[in-house]
């Protein structure tokens, strides 16, 4: 597997692959393998300094985007807009419909014969966070 980055073509992890695979290779002469293990060592330096610099491209990118949402969020804020669910909304939705439906039928708590884990197990949709908070509403209503 490589690593290529769309807009930085130069960055590639194929260059130190090739580097690693593809060294020159010893001729008997004391001076040129020298000389030679000195180029091998070379590419394998400036291959692994690629490879840094590609993943500290990346850290950079994902450190700007956290940045510009951030700025985003802020801005909005001072706009007056409202950024997520406003606090205390409730949404509904067949999902969660059918599964307090089946909380209702089978769990111990209002009559049922099952208890919680089983119950989970049998809408087998919903997490065991979702299951409690879907049983705490239906204990308030």
């Amino acid at each position: 597997m490589n690593l290529v980055f769309l807009k930085e073509h130069q960055i590639d992890t194929q260059t130190y692959r090739s580097a690693v695979h593809q060294q020159l290779e010893m001729t008997g002469n004391e001076i040129a393998d020298e000389f030679i293990k000195a180029i091998n060592n070379v590419l394998m330096i400036l291959a692994r300094k690629q490879i840094y610099l590609s993943f500290e491209q990346a850290q950079k990118e994902v450190d700007d985007l956290h940045k510009r949402t951030s700025e985003g969020i802020k801005t909005a804020k001072i706009k007056g807009k409202q950024i997520g669910r406003a606090a205390g909304s409730v949404v509904i939705s067949k999902k969660s419909i059918s599964a307090k439906q089946l909380i209702l039928q089978y769990s111990k708590d209002f009559g049922g014969t099952l208890n919680d884990p089983e119950v989970i197990k049998l809408i087998g949709s919903i997490s065991r966070n979702t299951y409690y908070k879907y049983k705490k509403e239906l204990k308030e209503e």
